[in-house]
């Protein structure tokens, strides 16, 4: 069985407060971007309860024992009879970039083996595992349009058509930088917003530019000045909208009309250009 893992950008950032567990509760807009890894499971001939991970593409730090898939995989054999599963899986979705690429691999997985091994669990029951994953894994169970509070966890949908891109253009940059989620909250001092993104977000996309915020961007551009030099790149290319998304090194433009030449304009980087 294959599936294609999405990646998302945020639409606003705020951090909002710190928690007692050392954790920050946030307030964005995950939108969900058609870049995709792959991601392939066939079950295999090792021992119930185990599983296999081989990688391609793009690199990616850490040991295999160590990713997301994994603990994913180990994470619902530990409450349902799994047969030996090997995993496949070709990487397109940059690491530390803050698209959720790994996150999205990982909720995945839940959604896979959850077909694979005809599990029937649903959806609420996908969340509450994801959600012990990773902050944002949740999102990625539907993979739609949502409001995210709490840690990224907390998922309303959008209701309103400002909400939707469709239609538009939408650009990544991501320069060879990266940025780790520790460093990002590092230099953020947290704050309630005037205005929820939410709302923003709701608003014409030409009144963004002046109230939609990510706070990592101030630090992060502080000390990694070519993100900032990439975003004012993206508005002097005719974006009408742009952003640091997450706390990663990826820099989003939302353009009305397709970019020219976004690839021969940001020589050496990650590029991607989709119509949403």
């Amino acid at each position: 069985m294959i599936v294609y893992p999405n990646c998302k950008i945020n639409l606003g950032l705020n951090v909002v407060r710190k928690r007692t567990d050392g954790y920050h509760d946030l307030e964005t807009v995950f939108y969900p971007v058609p870049l995709t890894d792959k991601l392939e499971a066939t079950v295999g001939n090792g021992a119930d309860g185990t599983c296999s991970l081989s990688l391609s593409g793009n690199p990616i730090e850490g040991n295999a024992a160590d990713n997301l898939i994994v603990k994913a995989y180990n994470l619902l054999a530990a409450d349902n009879r799994l047969p030996h599963v090997d995993f496949d899986l070709e990487k397109h979705i940059p690491s530390q970039a803050g698209l959720g690429g790994g996150s999205s691999d990982a909720t995945y997985t839940l959604r896979l083996l959850n077909e694979l091994c005809q599990l029937h669990l649903d959806s609420p029951t996908l969340q509450r595992y994801a959600a012990q994953l990773g902050a944002d894994c949740a999102f990625f169970i539907r993979s739609e349009i949502a409001y995210a509070t709490g840690i990224g966890d907390v998922l309303a949908p959008a209701d309103n058509e400002h909400h939707s891109l469709e239609g538009y253009y939408l650009a990544l940059v991501k320069p060879d930088v990266a940025v780790s989620t520790a460093e990002a909250y590092a230099g953020v001092t947290p704050k309630k917003p005037a205005k929820s993104c939410r709302d923003i977000v709701r608003q014409p996309i030409d009144t963004w530019r002046d109230e939609l915020t990510n706070d990592f961007e101030k630090s992060i551009f502080a000390k990694y000045p070519v993100l900032a030099d990439v975003k004012e790149k993206l508005y002097a290319n005719g974006a009408l909208y742009a952003q640091m998304s997450g706390s990663g090194s990826t820099i989003f433009g939302i353009f009305g009309q397709k970019p020219a030449n976004i690839k021969e304009f940001f020589p050496g980087m990650f590029t991607y250009c989709v119509r949403l």
